[in-house]
């Protein structure tokens, strides 16, 4: 297994030959360094989505100490009380109080509501781009657009929105695998920042409804529940990290692959109808997530393999996102695939809730940069960032004529 390295710089450029090699192992394989089980094939990481012997937390059912397992160090504290009360690290029926609650604010409507503020947006900042003959399309483009309709979503005045990147950033450092202290300590501060900031915006909305979501979660109730402040909190962090995270980190891959394949990216230049399916096929092409871990809550068998509670599975979403079972020639970049059920959004009760939104942002921002910017082209070669599990470059410089 010497070609799975997730710190190997190679391996990190192009992780697709060593999942094929995972995927020709077997279904599942134990991986020393970081003790996780990697379940590599398409099939599998469908089915144990959607398995509930398995849990983005083991908290609601087992101590720390039942999965052998060392509690995070007290000064860690912000960072998990911040990330513990968030929907998508827990099960239900916490879970599913906070999912049905949140859905109450985050409705089809609201999201619907967006396209117009999304579209104008999204022209805005590529007739800047095109202005100035070109950029970092990460910088000008891919990042302020989904953080700008995040926060305005949310309710968070433009003069506020500045340290939401580099607090969500930070917080993301923490989902790597095996974190270092310094990533750590970046997370517990930003965790704490955020926080702060929410809980007196949140004390404002209080005194002052809006129409925007920060109001919607403080009065979503249903038979009597309501969330509690944290659960305000973690949630709004949630939606930014998870919401803008994805969004940026996949327009920058998707541009880069069409970059690298002029072919595709001359089908769609020729034909805008193509950018829905060029959406979910460049998601699938170069996944932005590419690791979902799980807790083994119950004794699972995977083709004769047991893996026992307590153990922790690395579902592999990039490799499940190229197997060859289920997606045709998988390593052939094709913006006109139909049947495409990749799971880049997740699956079962974790699916992603943003998963509609995001959609909308990546086809703004493909269009405006179709219509405007034509001759749109790669200046520099991207330099990969050092992450495994939320996959994406440093910047992506272009030209525009």
């Amino acid at each position: 297994m010497a070609a799975f390295d997730p710190w190997d710089p190679d391996f990190l450029a192009d992780p697709y030959p060593a999942y094929a090699d995972l995927r020709a192992r077997g279904r599942v394989q134990y991986y020393e360094p970081t003790n996780q089980w990697l379940v590599p094939q398409h099939a599998d990481v469908s089915a144990l989505l959607r398995d509930r012997r398995l849990g983005r937390t083991y908290q609601h059912r087992f101590t720390h100490e039942d999965f052998n397992r060392t509690p995070p160090p007290p000064e860690h504290e912000p960072f998990h009380t911040l990330n513990d009360h968030g929907m998508l690290d827990l099960e239900p029926p916490d879970h599913t109080r906070i999912r049905r609650l949140v859905s109450k604010a985050f409705t089809p409507r609201t999201v619907e509501g967006l396209k117009p503020y999304v579209a104008r947006l999204a022209g805005e900042l590529v007739d800047a781009l095109v202005e100035k003959g070109g950029g970092d399309l990460l910088a000008d483009v891919a990042e302020p657009l989904p953080v700008a309709v995040i926060a305005e979503m949310l309710g968070i005045p433009e003069a506020d929105r500045g340290p939401l990147r580099p607090w969500s950033a930070d917080i993301c450092g923490m989902y790597e695998l095996n974190p270092s202290e310094e990533a750590a300590a970046k997370a517990v501060r930003a965790s704490v920042e955020f926080s702060d900031y929410l809980r007196e915006l949140i004390a404002e909305r209080r005194k002052h409804p809006g129409d925007d979501l920060v109001s919607g979660l403080i009065a979503a109730h249903d038979e009597g529940d309501r969330l509690t402040e944290q659960e305000m909190i973690s949630t709004c962090v949630l939606l930014l990290n998870a919401g803008h995270e994805a969004t940026v980190n996949a327009t920058v891959n998707g541009w880069y692959a069409l970059f690298r394949n002029p072919d595709q990216l001359a089908a769609l230049r020729a034909d805008h109808s193509l950018v829905p399916t060029a959406i979910e096929e460049l998601m699938r092409y170069d996944t932005p997530l590419q690791l979902f871990e799980r807790w083994v809550l119950d004794d699972i068998e995977v083709d004769g393999t047991v893996v026992p509670r307590g153990a922790e599975i690395a579902m592999l979403f990039g490799s499940a996102n190229h197997d060859p079972a289920v997606f045709q020639n998988p390593e052939r970049l094709d913006l006109a695939r139909a049947d495409n059920p990749h799971i880049s959004f997740s699956a079962g009760i974790h699916y992603c809730i943003g998963a509609p939104l995001a959609r909308i942002e990546l086809g703004a921002s493909m269009t405006a940069l179709l219509e405007k910017a034509p001759t749109l082209s790669l200046a520099a070669e991207p330099v990969r960032k050092p992450n495994f599990v939320i996959r994406g470059v440093e910047g992506l410089a272009v030209e525009v004529g």
